[in-house]
């Protein structure tokens, strides 16, 4: 019976892959760690936490001696870490907390790994530890392709995206170069994750993704927050000219790349995710007005007024996008859904659980969560 660590599980992406693993695969052990910092909310997996084979534990993967307790107790085979913090205006008010999780808390569960894994002995058969990264790592590309055209691409699938607008991408093998202390910590916790292979053998894989979006983000991030915003028609800020490119990719989508390279994937290997889905951060939000506006029965664009202008970001990289064509070729994976289906999917999910939405905006959740483990 396999025994799965998945960190980070009561998070935005980390839920749907926790989700996806206990109803996929009922013969194995799904154990949940989280620390329940603001973003994680249990509320996400309602619908499995009575199930037989999942069980969560609230803790921080920084602290070594439960680490190596509960990989004993729970006979781990494998860990897939998502664990982290993610937002990049809070790196760059509080680097000591991205540094702390994303960089001690990689290694703390590494050495642990390492440890319990050595002991046994089949030692590192059948064992794998699953690193998720961020596009962040690479930087910044080139604001259009070599031909001058500019995204959306929303509509193009990857072999004509490349052939229609050029190699312009992330790959496996691009230089790191991150611009902000977020992506500074991911970068080193990925260079942790590599070297416990080469020095000690561990088996490891590491994946670097676009922009994730879809049900249960938590509303710090732009789709989430315009969605709550244009609902209560609050201000919608923009950071600069809302220039800024990004490659989106569905949750779900992601999911299920997790579970396809857990499973298959090349032990070393680096493997890309994207939807090869490009657009201005001032385009999507105009899809998001006009989706909303619509399932709210307003006039179509009516909110559009709401878009405001805010001094840009500092380090704010101008293009990310990911070349997705090795984990295609390798593993057979793409993306499922086009934008426009995917933006609807996900806009009539946040409408339809306003409660869900309200509970984490007016700090009910968090409450709820320090009276059942204590304060966060």
């Amino acid at each position: 019976m396999k025994s799965i660590i998945i960190t980070g599980g009561a998070g935005f992406i980390g839920s749907h892959v926790v989700r996806l693993f206990v109803n996929k695969y009922p013969e194995y052990r799904i154990i949940n760690v989280d620390k329940l910092t603001y973003a994680g909310n249990l509320a996400n997996l309602k619908d499995i936490e009575e199930k037989p084979n999942y069980r969560f534990v609230k803790a921080d993967i920084c602290d070594f001696d439960t680490m190596y307790t509960l990989m004993q107790e729970e006979h781990v085979t494998g860990i897939i870490h998502l664990a982290a913090e993610s937002h990049v205006d809070r790196s760059i008010k509080d680097p000591f907390t991205f540094a702390r999780t994303n960089v001690m808390g990689t290694l703390s569960l590494l050495q642990a790994a390492k440890l319990y894994w050595e002991a046994q002995p089949e030692k590192y058969e059948g064992k794998r530890f699953y690193h998720i990264s961020t596009d962040e790592v690479y930087g910044a590309l080139e604001m259009t392709h070599p031909d001058g055209i500019e995204p959306p691409f929303s509509t193009l699938a990857s072999s004509e995206h490349h052939e229609a607008y050029g190699e312009d991408f992330f790959v496996e093998t691009t230089k790191y170069n991150p611009h902000s202390p977020y992506s500074a910590s991911k970068a080193s916790s990925d260079h942790f994750v590599r070297a416990f292979h080469d020095t000690y053998g561990m088996p490891t894989i590491v994946t670097n993704c676009s922009n994730n979006y879809g049900p249960y983000q938590f509303p710090e991030k732009l789709i989430p927050l315009f969605i709550n915003n244009i609902r209560h028609r609050k201000p919608l800020p923009v950071y600069g000219k809302g220039e800024n490119v990004r490659d989106w990719l569905y949750v779900e989508d992601h999911a299920r790349a997790i579970d396809l390279i857990f499973h298959q994937g090349t032990i070393a290997e680096t493997y890309n995710i994207g939807g090869f889905n490009e657009w201005k951060n001032i385009d999507i939000i105009k899809v998001v007005i006009n989706t909303v506006d619509r399932l709210l029965g307003r006039e179509e664009g009516e909110d559009m007024n709401l878009i405001t202008y805010v001094t840009d970001r500092a380090g704010h990289d101008m293009r990310y996008a990911i070349d997705s064509r090795k984990l295609q070729a390798e593993l057979g994976w793409e993306p499922s859904l086009q934008f426009e289906e995917g933006i609807e999917k996900t806009v009539r999910w946040y409408l339809d659980h306003q409660e869900w939405m309200d509970n984490i905006t007016s700090g009910e959740y968090e409450k709820y969560y320090d009276d059942m483990y204590g304060k966060r």
